[in-house]
């Protein structure tokens, strides 16, 4: 397959997830959020809803999440510093289509069944701490 071809197969195949991420990020852009395309994804950086988030209960908040093609972040340091590894996520994405999310959750569950950490023990997540070669974020966001 072509290169472009091959391109154009991925954002298709991710498409279902990526238009998610792209609705919740549209939302984000009215209340002072703002997007940038880096490498072929869409980053959306959270502005009030951001800072918002950051005094969240700690089991509420995130530094990023991605839906296919579609990165959403806390605020633009955030997405800076956690990029290598949503990139991945990017990637697992691409290969795993519209299954990535029910694979995702059933790989915690599977954590949860077997007494390790949903989020950290993750199949996806130890895959993306591992290939990006970075440490968890902290949990302390600059507002």
């Amino acid at each position: 397959m072509r290169p472009s071809l091959l391109r154009v197969a991925r954002y298709a195949w991710t498409s279902p997830n990526t238009v998610v991420g792209a609705l919740l990020g549209l939302c984000l852009i009215v209340p002072g959020g703002r997007v940038r395309i880096v490498s072929g994804v869409m980053e959306f950086s959270c502005g009030l809803v951001g800072r918002a988030l950051s005094r969240a209960p700690k089991s509420l908040r995130f530094c990023a999440i991605t839906f296919g093609h579609v990165v959403i972040g806390i605020n633009e340091a955030q997405l800076d510093a956690v990029r290598p590894h949503e990139h991945v996520h990017v990637r697992q994405y691409e290969r795993w289509g519209p299954f990535f999310l029910p694979a995702y959750l059933l790989s915690s569950v599977w954590q949860i069944l077997q007494g390790r950490r949903a989020y950290r023990d993750n199949v996806f997540e130890r895959e993306a701490y591992a290939t990006a070669r970075c440490q968890p974020v902290s949990r302390r966001f600059p507002a």
